[in-house]
């Protein structure tokens, strides 16, 4: 089983017009309704992918209700923390010509709850996956991602971690099964400038020596790069595809590779940059057809 977490999931409320004029009375053209989250997305990936996936998070009030039944309808298993108070967040994403965003804080956690999402992630068992997915709500502990990992330490459950900055290099000393900084993440990293496909390995392997295990980085069109867990280098480039929309391409990266992995790193790799790279050519994530179809161009 591979369990995903989202700490604070979203109802993205997407809104197209053909113009937008500060201060007045505007109409849209076309709504449309995405359920939001880093973690979600990678369930419903891997769902595409055939994998079994359950989303664990935190949900509240009648958004929490429409975006847990929603999933359920989609085939996803949740098994999320039911908050006392405040609702579910919508992000308003208004699209006409540039795309311009109002993210919702969204509502706080207790400790309570805190302790109830904790209790869920001790029923994990060996052999199972976990992915810590985005940023930390600020009513959470900024460490949470460390206080999961040291939890489940020595249990032989395997965690993916997609952050940033510091809420990443934080897990490292707990040897995450996977990371997946893109290029410009890894530069803010090491704090230099990666021009090359060398300097690319030589940061991701100075991330290993910190403790990660896997480290996968996403490269955009010009594919990724993996660095496995026995030192070898995996290189492929992207299929060529026309972009429609990048949103959530790396969590597709995720969710392909995991599932990709028990046939081998190399067929991983593929199967990661087939995903994401699906997405990126889809309005919403991408669909199991075009992710093999995309796999056999690489």
């Amino acid at each position: 089983m591979i369990y995903t977490v989202t700490l604070n999931p979203a109802i993205d409320y997407v809104l197209r017009a053909d113009s937008v004029v500060l201060g007045r009375t505007n109409r849209s053209n076309a709504e449309e309704l995405h359920f939001g989250g880093k973690g979600i997305n990678v369930s419903l990936v891997l769902r595409e992918l055939g994998e079994e996936t359950t989303a664990l998070g935190f949900v509240g009030g009648f958004t929490g209700d429409f975006l847990e039944n929603g999933l359920s309808d989609m085939g996803i298993k949740t098994d999320f923390t039911r908050l006392s108070k405040g609702i579910t967040r919508i992000n308003v994403k208004l699209k006409s010509g540039d795309e311009t965003e109002i993210n919702a804080k969204g509502p706080s956690v207790s400790e309570a709850e805190f302790d109830s999402l904790m209790a869920k992630l001790d029923a994990i068992k060996s052999g199972d996956t976990l992915v810590l997915a985005g940023s930390v709500p600020s009513s959470l502990p900024s460490d949470i991602y460390e206080k999961i990992m040291k939890s489940l330490e020595g249990r032989g459950v395997r965690i993916a971690v997609d952050a940033e900055g510091a809420l990443l290099l934080n897990t490292l000393k707990y040897r995450p099964f996977l990371i997946k900084p893109n290029n410009f993440e890894l530069s803010q990293i090491v704090g230099r400038e990666l021009e090359s496909d060398e300097d690319i390995e030589s940061a991701a392997k100075e991330l290993q020596k910190m403790g990660a295990v896997n480290v996968l980085i996403s490269l955009g069109g010009d594919g990724a790069m993996l660095i496995d867990e026995h030192g070898s280098t995996h290189r492929a480039k992207a299929p060529s595809i026309t972009p429609v929309d990048t949103v959530g391409a790396g969590d597709s990266m995720v969710a392909g590779f995991l599932s990709g992995a028990k046939e081998g790193y190399g067929h991983a790799l593929k199967l990661g940059i087939s995903a994401g790279s699906a997405t990126a050519a889809s309005v919403g994530l991408a669909k199991k057809e075009e992710i093999f179809r995309l796999f056999e161009t690489i």
